[in-house]
């Protein structure tokens, strides 16, 4: 595809950015002695030092980089209240590991689903952070006829969910390319920068030691609590929480035999002017579909740009390779966008996990939240916040606590298998658009 998709003021990194860049600021060194430390700064390491400071405790956030470079500015700001939880790539139903559990297990799971969104809502009221969040909801485009018969069947009894057909789908999208699809209410759209800017800020009021360009190198058992080696320096504390999630090393090995990341990409459009973004999506929603290779795309708060995103590639690509594709996709969605050019693209590492599940948990007595799958800004902060309450002493455990993290033997490090498993989704997607276009049930 020529270069002429790019603006000629195209940057290779997110559109967010423009209203919130990476924040490279060192409050202080990291001090000598503290409660409690908070290993990386996203959604989930500043929800739970907010948490924990605002009950009593001092806390530090270390950051490897700039505060604000990692994952949690580099998603597309959709917010889940939990209707896609644990649902595979391969499947629009439940995961086997969701069917395991029993319907009392799946609803506790649910329930604390539903409370990330309560979370982030009164969160940013109680902070008053500017960020522009919206309820518009969310709809789900059906790949073939028989993903929508398969949403339908898992949305017939959920409150606040409605079945689109294809015949009145031009209400919720200008395309033709999905058949049908539902539309979920309780869903939610934000600016992840100025939210992660705005938590900072919250951080800072709230006394948090705020020290970017800092990794945490090891963790160490040490009289009756921690060491936390740094570069500069190390730090005595009580308790630690890991909260690097797409980005976790080696750190804590355990943990990164179960965390699976997987690069997401996301383009934005040039400003197509507020009628023609609008007539795309008119009901502004944020909007995903079926695919086992996901796109998921949104206009910007303005109202005025398309942003575009999915996983394009199973193998690392630069910013341009990967708008290259993306392009493609979005142009089998809107074909009408033909033309149009791209002012920002990006990547972030999203955290997949083997049951596709969030989890949240203790290993060696270190806290740690990780795996949301693609769906991370009110659960990372929901789990963050709750890591919290366990690390104050608090009784009541969470469902996700509860969850057996499971592990695989042909997995260390590397996620090796990814551009096979990433290949066969693909030739599986093309295989079900082919079969519906002829008219095949299956």
């Amino acid at each position: 595809m020529a270069d002429d998709i790019f603006h000629p003021d195209f940057k290779a990194e997110p559109y967010w950015w423009e209203f919130a860049a990476p924040d490279p600021r060192n409050t202080e060194g990291p001090p000598a002695r503290c409660d409690a430390v908070i290993v990386g700064g996203g959604f989930a390491g500043l929800n739970a030092a907010l948490e924990l400071a605002r009950r009593g405790t001092a806390v530090t956030v270390l950051e490897m980089g700039p505060f604000g470079q990692g994952a949690s500015t580099r998603n597309a700001g959709h917010v889940s209240s939990g209707f896609n939880l644990g649902k595979a790539p391969s499947s629009s139903e439940r995961s086997p590991a969701l069917r395991h559990l029993g319907e009392a297990g799946y609803g506790a799971l649910l329930d604390e689903a539903a409370s990330s969104f309560d979370h982030l809502e009164t969160l940013i009221a109680r902070e008053a952070i500017s960020c522009d969040w919206r309820i518009r909801g969310r709809f789900v485009g059906a790949l073939t006829p028989r993903h929508f018969r398969a949403l339908a069947r898992k949305s017939a009894d959920a409150p606040g969910v409605n079945i689109v057909e294809r015949a009145d789908q031009y209400s919720e999208i200008a395309s033709d390319f999905y058949h049908g699809g539902i539309a979920i209410e309780r869903s939610g759209q934000l600016n992840p920068a100025l939210y992660h800017r705005g938590l900072m800020e919250a951080c800072r009021r709230q006394g948090v030691t705020l020290v970017a360009e800092c990794p945490a190198t090891a963790v160490h058992r040490s009289d009756g609590g921690f060491r936390v080696d740094t570069p500069r320096g190390e730090i005595r504390t009580d308790g630690v929480f890991v909260a690097t999630n797409g980005y976790t090393g080696r750190l804590v090995p355990w943990l990164r035999r179960r965390i699976i990341p997987l690069g997401s990409y996301i383009i934005a459009t040039e400003p197509l002017g507020a009628e023609r973004a609008n007539a795309l999506i008119p009901t502004g929603r944020t909007i995903n579909d079926t695919k086992r290779v996901l796109s998921y795309f949104r206009l910007s708060p303005d109202g005025t740009r398309l942003l575009f995103g999915g996983r394009e590639s199973f193998r690392p690509i630069d910013e341009r390779g990967s708008a290259r594709l993306l392009y493609r996709t979005m142009l089998r969605v809107f074909p009408q966008l033909q033309g149009v050019r791209i002012t920002h693209s990006w990547t972030g590492n999203v955290a997949f996990t083997f049951d596709f599940l969030p989890h949240l948990g203790a290993v060696d007595g270190v806290h740690y939240a990780a795996g949301c799958n693609g769906s991370g800004v009110a659960m990372m902060s929901y789990l963050g916040y709750r890591a919290a309450l366990t690390m104050a002493g608090g009784n009541e455990t969470s469902a996700f606590e509860r969850l057996a993290h499971p592990a695989r033997w042909f997995y260390r490090e590397t996620p090796w298998f990814m551009p096979l498993v990433g290949r066969y989704y693909q030739f599986r997607d093309a295989r079900d658009r082919r079969r519906a276009a002829t008219g095949d049930p299956t």
